[in-house]
């Protein structure tokens, strides 16, 4: 099933048309509304004048997270303050989170891209969808949820937590489909084993897994303890969400609603641009999106893009698996995690050295993260009870930083391991390959 013919089955020549006229209205906007990209443009001696095709993108200016935080809040705003119906927000490092702005028509584009997923997964009228990601400021819940509405199924709201009770909702009310992590698909089979429930028992038919890296070992596990079909969705909040990129029956890649979001490939140390089939740093340029557009947006995710048309019928360009990232960014049980987030808790407190390890892995089929972190000698104790204060109280710190709960394990004076060279701060100890 396709859910619109006229875009995702468009000739190349048409798509490059489409594109390019909607590139020459994107720079006029951000041009004439934002002064940071005017600025950018000036720089370089460009006007919207010298922005004729797609072809032209080369010219353009790079985006990068760290210009989403120092514009924070509204900097790159284009489109009036009465017109931004939605904000949503990711985690900063250190400092200030990404605040992306959407108008009502970035709304009704981004339920068109997750409308097109989810009808690419065989989602379809009738269907009861239940959405396990978080709601909130994170885009995943809302996300998915407009686009189940979009196709005219049930949306069951979960969001996360309350295991038990989410199974017996899949159960009572006949869900056949769900969205969420893919290490909480398993952790949804675990729990379901413990119930004494089998897959026989529900109607699951449909899995919408993203947020997370997952590896092909991962998707048939779930499909064989869930009894559904596994499909990759791919998205980003400085983009628009989920719903930016998805797989079809084909499952030979993920489709990108390129007439929406403009794809590249670039060498991430010298920036310059690689064919089709070169593992890269994934580019994206918001094409008609009114409320916070951007540029060459930077995603640091490491990919390789795919053209020709796919078997499934449609023409757009696809997107290899994730294979990892150009920044120290880890992305764990769908939250974005910096070492440099870890590292300003760990700086604020005087009972800590600035030495730390970050041992990620996964158990029972979920995230973990083990912060390693070593105390000062002044304040090494044996007594019990001080340092259990101690540990709780960093990683409550932790938590309202970074968003997740962290096993904090405190470290004797001089007992993390010394470099020479660049210290190494992070093991991760996921098999995502």
């Amino acid at each position: 099933m396709i859910w619109n013919k006229n875009k995702e089955c468009m000739s190349r020549d048409e798509m490059h048309h489409l594109q390019g006229k909607r590139l020459e209205k994107l720079v006029s906007l951000v041009y004439r509304n934002v002064p940071f990209y005017r600025d950018k443009m000036q720089a370089l001696d460009l006007t919207p004048a010298d922005i004729r095709s797609i072809d032209d993108i080369v010219k353009l200016p790079f985006t990068t997270k760290q210009d989403l935080r120092d514009n924070y809040p509204y900097g790159l705003q284009a489109a009036a303050q009465s017109e931004i119906v939605r904000v949503h927000a990711s985690s900063g490092t250190t400092g200030n989170p990404t605040i992306v702005g959407y108008t009502r028509r970035d709304l009704e584009v981004w339920s068109e891209g997750m409308a097109r997923a989810l009808t690419a997964y065989g989602v379809r009228r009738g269907d009861t969808f239940s959405v396990a990601y978080g709601y909130g400021l994170f885009t995943g819940g809302l996300g998915a949820h407009y686009g189940v509405e979009k196709i005219g199924a049930s949306v069951v709201p979960v969001s996360t937590g309350n295991t038990e009770k989410h199974i017996k909702l899949i159960q009572d009310l006949g869900v056949s489909g769900i969205a969420c992590t893919p290490s909480y698909a398993l952790y949804l089979a675990e729990t379901m084993d413990k119930m004494g429930l089998k897959k026989e028992n529900l109607k699951l038919r449909v899995g919408a897994f993203g947020a997370e890296p997952w590896t092909q070992h991962m998707r048939l596990e779930i499909e064989q303890r869930l009894g559904l079909k596994g499909y990759n969705l791919y998205g980003l909040s400085e983009i628009c969400g989920p719903g930016v990129s998805y797989e079809c029956e084909a499952q030979n890649g993920s489709h990108i609603c390129e007439d929406h979001f403009y794809p590249e490939i670039i060498n991430p140390d010298t920036l310059e641009p690689l064919p089709i089939g070169q593992t890269g740093e994934l580019v994206f340029t918001t094409l008609t999106k009114e409320g916070m557009p951007l540029l060459r947006y930077r995603t640091r995710d490491l990919c390789t893009l795919m053209d020709g048309t796919c078997s499934c019928g449609r023409t757009a360009v696809r997107m290899g698996p994730v294979m990892g990232r150009s920044d120290d960014m880890l992305i764990i049980r769908g939250i974005n995690v910096f070492p440099s987030q870890v590292e300003s808790v760990i700086l604020s407190m005087p009972q800590f050295e600035p030495r730390y390890m970050l041992v990620v892995d996964r158990k029972k089929n979920l995230d973990t993260l083990e912060v390693q972190v070593e105390m000062r000698k002044d304040h090494f104790t044996d007594d019990l009870g001080q340092m259990l204060a101690i540990r709780k109280a960093l990683g409550d710190k932790l938590k309202s930083v970074i968003s997740i709960k962290a096993e904090v394990k405190l470290m004797e004076p001089g007992s993390i391991e010394r470099s020479q060279g660049k210290s190494k701060r992070v093991v991760d100890l996921r098999n995502l390959k």
